[in-house]
């Protein structure tokens, strides 16, 4: 069964999951990193002009994801999809956020470090990050079109 079959079995309930969440994990990935602006969080560096995109992807893909749990005859297993999304979601998050803002790269690198070594590194991140979601989304809708297998208890 192909991707956008199952997604055409999904129910109202899921998608209205999908669509919650995938607006959570964007907030949660822009609001800290201020790509979206408010009077919490700042940068010290302008957003990039690819963070808004990877933001929109991260919520896009991080809320389908997370609707693949919902509760619906046929997928109550969890596999290792889940860690590997979470690892694209937490990528995201520092793919976008502000190289100098970061206080775990500023302890790691230093303020020029972040700005030489880290700065360039997070369109990878971004990529990496994206990428990861995608093939944890990928698996686990293949596995919900997968058949059950029933246990046997013969001795």
């Amino acid at each position: 069964m192909s991707t956008l079959a199952i997604l055409r079995t999904w129910s109202a309930r899921r998608w209205v999951t999908a669509l919650i969440a995938g607006s959570l994990v964007a907030l949660v990935v822009a609001l800290p990193t201020a790509v979206i602006p408010n009077p919490i969080f700042g940068r010290d560096i302008a957003v990039t002009w690819w963070s808004y995109p990877v933001v929109i992807l991260s919520g896009i893909l991080g809320g389908m994801l997370i609707a693949t749990y919902v509760r619906e005859p046929g997928n109550e297993d969890i596999d290792k999809a889940a860690k590997v999304g979470s690892v694209g979601g937490l990528l995201a998050f520092f793919a976008v956020g502000c190289p100098v803002c970061n206080k775990l790269v500023l302890l790691a690198l230093g303020t020029s470090g972040a700005i030489t070594w880290f700065a360039p590194f997070q369109p990878i991140l971004a990529f990496a990050s994206v990428l990861l979601m995608a093939w944890a989304l990928r698996m686990r809708l293949r596995t919900m079109a997968s058949c059950a297998v029933s246990v046997s208890t013969k001795a």
